[in-house]
């Protein structure tokens, strides 16, 4: 009876020793849900919710929970993101970030706090070329590919489309400079003419001195770098009552249904646009048809990039053992990359048992493959879409042959 006791003692010792080493772990997501994309916000955050609750619900990490807090950096103010990321850094004190989305936040984000902290951070959605150049110690990273490939695609869409002569307004700031910048290279390298290139700044309520401008250089098309629900709405529906500009095409932040809502069904059928989208494989299928049975949009932009962003945190998580910060870099490289037994979307149960058995693990996301350059960057797939009806319908994606 004393040896049944001394073993009954001894197991639950081992119990409470491993229930002693459950962790919870918290990331922080920064989005702007106030500003010129908060209406393309909230399906990104959901995809990146998606993540955490299909990993919650099998088994959670490290035998804990996975939280994800939210912080509004609202894509347009540096100076509100840096705070928000502030607050994620240092006193929500989370492991890592999903997010900002907009270039110009993501690196006052990273610069202000998160690399300072020694704070891993994923953004879905920040695409400038600015970013791969950050002295990051490692730590800033992306689902999505950066606006200087993006540029050259939606270049030669509008080639291949017969468009010889644009003009081209991108809001000022990082993004918008950077994909300009990339469109005109491209644009010009086959052979069409950039009659005019110019900023303007985020948040005036009047254009037509910019867009009269535009219009004095001749162009056919006007080409809008800017954001739906701020400036690049504004330019163009002052440019359709002008009448100085009929045809349009637009980047991966004008792409969002509300464009249509505000100037109108049918005003602006034809609209040429360029989205980042995802590569067709078994993963980009299994998210899909987990997001619609959530009563998600599978297609909405950036999503499928978020939910990769967090579940692959959390596999880096998983991986170290912990939820300390350091060498999350590290281990993040290590579960995006082959070799290793390939990990699908939703397949967290799968993924903790191979790591647990001490097995080198390659995740396949719901947008691609994300293996990671020496930057944090990774290559990627551009959508076109158009402006039919109601609103956006994709086509599919720009071949670069």
């Amino acid at each position: 009876m004393r040896k049944f006791k001394t073993i009954l003692a001894a197991t639950a010792a081992v119990v409470m020793a491993g229930a002693a080493q459950a962790e919870d772990v918290k990331f922080g997501f920064l989005g702007g849900f106030t500003g010129p994309i908060e209406s393309l916000v909230p399906p990104i955050f959901e995809g990146a919710k998606l993540a955490v609750t299909q990993i919650n619900e099998q088994g959670g990490i490290l035998d804990g929970e996975l939280t994800l807090v939210q912080g509004d950096s609202t894509c347009a103010d540096a100076t509100a993101a840096s705070n928000a990321a502030d607050r994620m850094v240092n006193s929500e004190n989370v492991t890592a970030l999903v997010g900002p989305l907009c270039s110009g936040e993501t690196i006052a984000a990273a610069n202000s706090a998160a690399i300072p902290g020694g704070v891993v951070l994923v953004s879905p959605a920040a695409t400038s070329p600015a970013l791969s150049d950050l002295d990051d110690n490692d730590l800033v990273f992306r689902t999505t590919p950066s606006d200087a490939y993006s540029g050259e695609v939606l270049a030669r869409l509008l080639r291949d489309k017969g468009h010889d002569n644009i003009a081209i307004t991108y809001v000022n700031n990082d993004y918008g400079k950077g994909f300009a910048e990339a469109l005109q290279g491209s644009f010009e390298e086959l052979g069409g003419t950039v009659a005019a290139n110019e900023a303007h700044e985020d948040g005036k309520a009047d254009y037509r001195a910019e867009i009269g401008s535009l219009a004095s250089s001749g162009a056919q098309m006007l080409v809008v770098l800017a954001y739906v629900d701020g400036s690049g709405q504004t330019i163009i529906r002052q440019a359709l009552e002008s009448g100085d500009f009929a045809e349009f095409a637009g980047g991966d932040g004008m792409i969002g249904d509300s464009l249509v809502t505000a100037i109108g069904e049918g005003k602006l059928d034809g609209f040429i646009g360029t989205k980042i989208g995802s590569s067709e494989t078994p993963g980009t299928a299994i998210y899909a048809e987990a997001a619609t049975a959530a009563g998600l949009d599978p297609a909405a932009s950036f999503a499928a990039q978020a939910y990769d962003a967090a579940f692959l945190l959390a596999l880096a998580v998983q991986k170290k053992g912990s939820g300390d910060r350091e060498g999350l870099s590290e281990a993040l490289r290590e579960v995006a990359s082959a070799p290793g037994e390939t990990i699908l979307p939703g397949e967290w149960e799968k993924a903790k048992q191979l790591l647990a058995d001490g097995q080198d693990i390659n995740y396949e996301g719901a947008s691609g493959s994300h293996e990671f350059d020496e930057k944090g960057d990774v290559p990627g797939v551009v959508i076109e879409t158009v402006i039919e009806g109601p609103g956006f319908k994709d086509i599919g994606p720009v071949a670069m042959d």
